[in-house]
């Protein structure tokens, strides 16, 4: 704690004006216009969905704040007759223990440090075009945002304020540096989804991203190999061979195990009240509220990493 605000979490950030909402539409538009985007049904829902627009409820916004929160690689042993499975769990795919709350009054109190102005969250903007717009973090070959000295492995969360800061980070998109020489990203991709050093765009063929397949129910594509699964949600392939990341995804943090009982229980698919609760309480990934619809997932996945 720290004059009232829970600060157990690293944080940077980075603000621009509302000016350059105009200016962000357009880099989306763009790819659209150029038929860089994969035309995959999900994926286009995700990118269709957001709007860089003002809201109506805070309608004299004047600036953008972009958080990026450090977020530890999580580990989880799952034993199953007599073995035991470590498995990986991406930073995007469980709670951390941080809460809108917590980063609400963190911004309200350690950096715009001005009573009387609102801030409203919102997941209508592309966070990772807005985090390499601002200058925080910077694009990875794989199209993922890394943030100095924390590589890939954080959350962002974006804030509409009616606070005018003085700054404004405005830059332009950018690509680290040690992506220009380096294909060791690409070569590691099981599904080839990430394009070639030759490519001036680093914009990935989302469609044959094993992300998009197990973040949701249904079948996964019999064309993704059974051994490129790798985390009970997403993917770390290219992220943990990633040399940006060598140093940090050794930070992990060890999540509960889940017994041998739990274990069959997820893989026979049964759901109940009780188990939901525990689970939910170990994994960290869903509420008890949302186990009917996680647990199937999770029981697909997991199927493919103890196989």
């Amino acid at each position: 704690m720290y004059n009232g605000i829970n600060l157990n979490f690293e944080y940077k950030y980075r603000t621009i004006s509302v000016d350059h909402l105009g200016e962000l539409q357009e880099d989306i538009d763009k790819l659209r216009r150029a038929g860089t985007l994969s035309d995959n049904e999900v994926y286009r829902s995700y990118i269709d969905s957001k709007k860089f627009e003002i809201p109506e409820s805070l309608p004299n916004a004047k600036s953008i704040i972009i958080l990026a929160i450090f977020s530890r690689l999580a580990l989880v042993r799952f034993h199953i007759d007599g073995k035991n499975h470590e498995i990986m769990i991406p930073p995007n795919y469980y709670d951390d223990g941080t809460t809108f709350e917590d980063f609400e009054n963190l911004i309200v109190k350690e950096i715009i440090k001005e009573s009387g102005y609102k801030v409203e969250f919102t997941n209508k903007l592309h966070m990772k075009l807005l985090a390499v717009r601002s200058g925080l973090g910077k694009y990875g070959r794989n199209n993922i945002c890394y943030v100095d000295k924390w590589g890939s492995m954080i959350n962002l969360f974006v804030y509409f304020t009616d606070f005018q800061f003085e700054e404004d980070h405005w830059t332009e998109l950018k690509m680290m540096d040690q992506c220009e020489k380096c294909s060791i990203c690409i070569k590691s991709c099981p599904t080839n989804a990430i394009p070639s050093p030759s490519d001036e765009n680093f914009v990935i063929n989302a469609g044959k991203c094993i992300s998009v397949y197990n973040e949701i129910n249904g079948i996964i594509p019999n064309w993704i190999p059974s051994n490129a699964h790798n985390a009970l949600m997403g993917c770390m392939k290219c992220q943990n061979i990633c040399p940006s990341n060598r140093d940090v995804i050794k930070l992990t943090t060890q999540l509960e195990d889940i017994t041998e009982d739990e274990t069959k229980m997820i893989l026979d698919g049964i759901i109940n009240e009780k188990f939901t609760d525990s689970l939910s309480k170990k994994l960290k990934m869903f509420s008890p509220s949302d186990g009917v619809g996680a647990l199937p997932v999770i029981k697909r996945n997991l199927g493919f990493l103890i196989k």
